[in-house]
């Protein structure tokens, strides 16, 4: 599934002590004594593992249990709840054979029933912008005893053990999910590492240690409370005031370049930079008047200056974008360049002029002011500063929360808005699968048959994922020229925390989640 040498370099952590002078922390812990509070600026957008495909899969990777999990260094999923191999030679056929005496935190048995209840509910619930499209290759789930899950797929499917092991196949009580609408009492009954003690939604999140758990995990704390914030300026602010130990998500350029800095309000501070494979796009509507004409589109990406936008907003924490597949994994290309080269407001008037296309074009931008950190909202205004400067355009900008932003896209009421992608896992097909197609995580259709009826089923019988480069090569040129999805920039991940937190540079997963019982205190240096 992963290209197996770029993973390890997007999941090598580099640690940058803010403090002059101080060498690596100890691996002497204490007993890691009281809970670890981390805060973070994405909250989840729901508890139900069935109706999310987002940031909330960092609450579930540490409540729930897989079927498969990557624990850290690893660059291929290793046995969690079970042990699991193709026993076909045409990967159609996947079984998995659970661990012994594997329990819900509520004292519950957790066996193979369980387990075909968990992802079967997803295909039958099938929640709007759930993560039921990750089953596209799913046929049917049979069991054998109390123990053994046999997965039978309609087709080759090389990622598939990839896929069992995102949180979006948790496994849930089917004491406490109902097999065909999503839980709602705000409680979670899982059987991963941690137990939810309490939730408020937008505020925080309570964990302390699992007693029934069986997994890989090494939980070097006792517990960890998660803090959401709406902005990331009251979440640094938090952690200057000691009030937080860490923080994950949402950090903008201009707080990591102020935290690499030796002033005295970052005293006792250290952060954590991680190479990223996150990425952030525009995605067109095209049953819009305006946005559904290609020519729009093209001429949009000839205008947009990526440089000029992370320079600007990012200050170095990013890099332009000129795929969907970004630098660092299999199959990656610089289409988008390629195709339109430099930023050219002549060639974009040609464009318009030739399929009779009236200017200025009025399109609304719409973006989410609380899920990818404070800077989206400077990094719309300064795509809106490009494309009015070209005389061309004519563009309002519109923001809301993440969940009625969540709504309107769903529902198809953007001409054009803003998207982030942390991947499910890194490899190319998780870089477009999920975009194309009638249904896809975006609610918006798109379907593209030489995709997804030739390109994709092709790679996916072929287990060597760095020998698949020619598949996704083509669907990155079908991108380019149809321009319904504009790259813009590939990120880093960072993480913030107290000199005394340790663990920073192994809580991050290959699925850039963040595995919260890495962290611990430490108390010599």
């Amino acid at each position: 599934m992963f290209n197996r040498t770029s993973l390890q370099a997007a999941a090598a952590l580099a640690s940058i002590s803010l403090l002059a002078g101080c060498g690596l922390l100890s691996e002497d812990d204490a007993d890691g004594e009281g809970k670890i509070i981390v805060g973070t600026t994405s909250a989840p957008s729901t508890l139900d593992p069935a109706a999310a495909w987002d940031g909330s899969w960092e609450l579930y990777r540490n409540v729930f249990q897989t079927l498969l999990s990557f624990p850290t260094g690893s660059t291929t999923p290793q046995p969690d709840a079970a042990d699991c191999k193709f026993t076909d030679a045409s990967s159609k056929v996947f079984q998995c054979e659970l661990k012994d005496g594997l329990t819900f935190s509520d004292g519950g048995k957790l066996d193979a029933q369980a387990v075909k209840h968990s992802i079967d509910r997803i295909r039958k619930i099938n929640a709007k912008g759930g993560p039921n499209g990750l089953l596209g290759s799913l046929d049917r789930i049979a069991v054998n005893g109390e123990a053994t899950i046999v997965f039978h797929l309609k087709e080759p499917d090389a990622t598939f053990p990839y896929i069992l092991a995102t949180p979006a196949m948790s496994i849930v009580s089917p004491e406490k999910y109902p097999e065909d609408e999503l839980r709602e009492d705000g409680k979670i009954t899982g059987s991963g590492p941690y137990v939810l003690d309490a939730y408020e939604e937008g505020v925080k999140a309570e964990l302390s240690k699992n007693p029934h758990y069986k997994g890989f995990a090494d939980r070097k704390n006792n517990g960890v409370t998660i803090r959401y914030f709406e902005t990331s300026e009251t979440m640094v602010a938090a952690l200057k005031k000691k009030e937080i130990d860490a923080t994950y998500r949402g950090l903008t350029a201009e707080e990591v370049v102020d935290l690499r800095e030796k002033k005295p309000a970052n005293e006792g501070l250290q952060l954590v930079e991680s190479t990223g494979a996150d990425i952030r796009y525009l995605v067109f509507n095209p049953k819009d008047p305006a946005a559904g004409k290609v020519a729009v589109r093209k001429a949009i990406a000839q205008v947009v200056d990526r440089e000029a936008l992370v320079a600007k907003v990012y200050q170095g924490t990013a890099e332009p974008l000129y795929s969907m597949v970004p630098k660092g994994i299999a199959g990656h290309t610089t289409e988008f360049f390629d195709r339109y080269g430099e930023p050219d407001v002549d060639k974009a008037k040609k464009l318009l002029r030739d399929a009779g296309v009236e200017t200025p074009v009025k399109l609304t931008f719409w973006y989410t002011t609380d899920r990818y950190g404070s800077a989206t909202a400077p990094e719309f205004a300064e795509l809106k500063r490009q494309l009015d400067a070209s005389g061309l355009f004519e563009v309002t900008l519109q923001g809301k929360p993440w969940k009625e932003f969540q709504a309107g896209y769903q529902k198809g009421e953007y001409p054009v808005f803003g998207r982030g992608w942390f991947p499910d896992f890194p490899d190319p097909d998780n870089f477009i699968a999920p975009f194309v197609g009638k249904e896809n995580v975006l609610s918006t259709p798109y379907e593209r048959p030489e995709i997804t009826e030739q390109l994709l089923p092709l790679s996916r019988r072929e287990s060597d994922r760095g020998a698949v480069s020619k598949e996704f090569e083509k669907a990155q040129e079908i991108l380019g020229n149809d321009v319904r999805l504009l790259p813009l920039w590939q990120g880093k991940l960072y993480v913030a925390a107290k000199e005394e937190i340790a663990g920073g540079e192994r809580a991050l997963d290959p699925q850039t989640v963040m595995q919260m019982w890495e962290l611990h205190r430490q108390t010599a240096w």
